[in-house]
């Protein structure tokens, strides 16, 4: 695998990237930019809307989000739709007006009911590359832009001219803390084949060899950029739940593609030393755990070189989703806490 590194520059409360970023001529001032190391708030959702019911809702869980005053940011963990209802354009341009109603910076990681599931016919037998090309064309309209009324600027790992298709790909600071955006997948980070087809495509292969080579470089320039700006954490936003024990019963469609982004962030999160957020949505059932700890139940499910790793000072959060997505995970980054990290949940 080739490595690199993105350069980064960081002012105060300012994440932006050496190389240039593609940002319209009314963009509004960096994220971050006035806050620098003060606390403060964001809303983080995921699995919705799931169904005709929680669609006809979601314009008053936006504003109910939009009254909030202390939430300067939303975070959507991805899977804007139920996983047996048609990818169409149609729909995606629906969710997106949606989206705009957001007054504060939205940020938006892709879930696999958008795209790698698409070939499902209930779905619309889509080409999942297909549908992830649209989803990019729809959402990420400018890259390095956040959604949301008043939108800011972030970092896009497609200003790598290696990396220019992941627009999804984000990295921004809020009180110091870097929060950075993954396309993680569920069924299996995509190697649930595409319709029906065994062995894999090459086109399937090589589409989780490519995106696995992006998200690990990601993942790498968070960690590097928190240990070069002194960052009191480091959170780690995807719609995929790696340590889904159902995906492991017989039939389920297993964990094995997760495997490397585990043992990458153990590994990093090991070595960091500070507090490391990990917010997943996927299972839709909120829980909280530590899976780099070993007295956690979910130490283990992925191999971890050396198998000694431990890394007690990464958290994960799974966000309520789908029937049960009835609250925003309200998450406060206080850099002078211990912990960093407190959370509640609100429901709408």
């Amino acid at each position: 695998m080739r490595h690199r590194r993105l350069l980064l520059a960081l002012a105060v409360g300012t994440l932006t990237a050496s190389v240039s970023i593609p940002i319209s001529a009314n963009a509004a001032t960096p994220l971050g930019a006035g806050t620098g190391t003060a606390p403060s708030t964001i809303a983080v959702i995921g699995d919705i809307p799931y169904g005709a019911a929680k669609i006809a809702e979601f314009p008053t869980d936006i504003g109910k989000i939009n009254a909030d005053p202390d939430v300067s940011l939303v975070a959507h963990l991805g899977d804007i739709k139920n996983g047996s209802s048609v990818c169409s354009d149609s729909y995606f341009a629906t969710i997106k007006s949606d989206f705009d109603q957001f007054q504060d910076p939205f940020v938006y990681t892709p879930g696999d009911n958008e795209w790698t599931d698409c070939h499902r016919a209930n779905n619309g037998g889509y080409n999942p590359l297909e549908r992830l090309g649209k989803l990019r064309q729809v959402f990420f309209p400018v890259p390095g832009r956040t959604l949301g009324v008043n939108a800011r600027q972030v970092t896009s790992e497609s200003a790598d001219p290696a990396y220019a298709p992941f627009v999804e790909n984000t990295m921004w600071t809020q009180s110091g803390v870097v929060f950075s955006t993954l396309n993680v997948q569920g069924s299996n980070n995509d190697l649930v084949p595409w319709f029906g087809v065994t062995p894999l495509s090459a086109e399937q292969r090589k589409e989780y060899s490519t995106r696995l080579d992006a998200d690990l470089e990601w993942i790498n320039e968070a960690f590097n950029v928190a240990r070069r700006t002194g960052a009191p954490g480091v959170a780690l936003l995807m719609q995929a739940d790696m340590w889904d024990t159902s995906a492991l019963a017989a039939g389920g469609d297993g964990l094995s593609g997760f495997d490397p982004i585990v043992k990458r962030i153990g590994t990093l999160a090991e070595h960091f030393g500070k507090p490391v957020l990990i917010l997943q949505g996927d299972s839709h059932n909120f829980r909280v755990d530590h899976p780099f700890t070993s007295t956690d139940p979910l130490y283990g499910i992925h191999p971890l070189a050396p198998k000694t790793l431990q890394a007690p000072n990464v958290t994960r959060v799974v966000v309520d989703g789908s029937a049960q997505a009835n609250d925003y995970l309200k998450l406060t980054i206080n850099p002078a806490a211990p912990g960093v990290f407190s959370w509640t949940r609100v429901n709408y």
